[in-house]
């Protein structure tokens, strides 16, 4: 009777087991993902993108496998989402502001404008996206959007420099005298609005369109980026503090056929390889940067100023119109927005005040070396 017992109560335990057993990885699922991106090969986010995808890949044992393939591949920059949304590709890469146009609160996932007009650096909206309800709103998003896609926020970088400049600007006047290369979105219009002749277009036509002066200035990332793209070899004068972009987010799209088609463990360990990205890229940013500004200065001729008193009192004040507009006319900008106010009323004090003393080491030491 004893034995009849034990065999019984083996048999309950191994149903129950059953749905933790390990798969054969003969057996496993094997997927390729093939991912467009609206930038070049050869920038910094595809990198980070690439490390991205190892990452994946050996998180699933080699069963989902990520293909970065260069901007236009499949469709031109400007269609990637939609592609993605249609299964023309399973996968896209860009900025969640490039899609302002479908939605306007995409910019304050991708790039809310002066830190959202609360205070949040790019570490802090990490942390509302995380923790304060930022990714259930992310993934509400493309709800609105009416895509069919999976959103993967990867890659957070801030604050973007002010750009690139012919001539040293020490006033909004001297600005305003260059046509200005801006992000896409509110980001860009919001230079208009303060009298810039603001010029949107994407990283690889920025620096044919200087060389052959379609614009004379312009932003796009920080040292690192921009250097990549030899922005250096036309414009020697840099101004590293912007508000246009203190928060700028890199994500990809799946299609969300494709991403309903993967396992359970499949779709976790990409979002825990996403999770992951977001601190690697950040911190594999600030060393890049670095050492990305010490060539530039010392090898390039690169001369750094600060940005003028004028252009944060006015694009500042710009931005909290352009923000309050949206949140009047639309009601999911207002509930995202809502939200990061929310997040930022407990936060950004704490944050703020702890960050005067980073910046304050920093700057010391930064002097105690000239």
């Amino acid at each position: 009777m004893r034995f009849k017992t034990l065999l019984a109560s083996l048999a309950v335990a191994a149903v129950a087991l059953a749905p933790f057993a390990l798969v054969n990885p003969a057996e496993a699922k094997k997927v390729k993902i093939r991912v467009q991106s609206v930038i070049p090969t050869k920038a910094d986010e595809v990198t980070m993108l690439k490390d991205y995808a190892k990452n994946v890949a050996a998180l699933t044992n080699g069963e989902v496998q990520i293909e970065v393939l260069p901007a236009g591949a499949v469709v031109g920059v400007k269609e990637t989402l939609e592609a993605v949304d249609k299964g023309l590709v399973e996968g896209g890469f860009a900025w969640t502001h490039y899609w302002s146009g479908y939605h306007p609160a995409a910019m304050l996932f991708g790039s809310p404008v002066a830190g959202a007009g609360v205070g949040m650096d790019n570490i802090a909206w990490v942390s509302w996206y995380q923790f304060g309800g930022g990714r259930e709103l992310y993934d509400q998003l493309w709800k609105e959007m009416g895509m069919n896609v999976k959103g993967l926020m990867l890659q957070p970088v801030g604050p973007e420099a002010l750009g690139w400049f012919k001539e040293p600007i020490k006033s909004m006047d001297d600005f305003r005298k260059y046509r200005f290369r801006t992000p896409p979105g509110i980001p860009g219009q919001t230079y208009k609005d303060i009298g810039v002749a603001a010029v949107a277009m994407g990283g690889g036509d920025i620096l044919p369109a200087l060389e052959k002066g379609v614009i004379d200035a312009a932003e796009w990332c920080c040292p690192k980026p921009d250097s990549v793209f030899g922005f250096q070899k036309v414009l020697k004068h840099y101004y590293l503090q912007g508000l246009h972009q203190v928060v700028v987010n890199a994500d990809m799209y799946i299609n969300g056929d494709v991403w309903n088609s993967l396992t359970p463990h499949q779709q976790q360990a990409m979002e825990i390889a996403a999770d992951a990205s977001l601190s690697r890229a950040m911190s594999w940013r600030i060393y890049e940067n670095g050492k990305a500004l010490k060539y530039l200065t010392e090898e390039h001729g690169v001369q750094l100023h600060d940005t003028p008193a004028d252009y944060f009192t006015e694009y500042m004040a710009a931005a909290k119109k352009s923000l309050e507009t949206n949140a009047a006319e639309n009601a999911f900008f207002k509930k995202v927005w809502d939200s990061q106010k929310a997040f930022a009323e407990v936060a950004v004090p704490f944050w703020a005040g702890a960050q005067m003393s980073n910046a304050s080491l920093g700057m010391a030491f930064a002097k105690g070396k000239k």
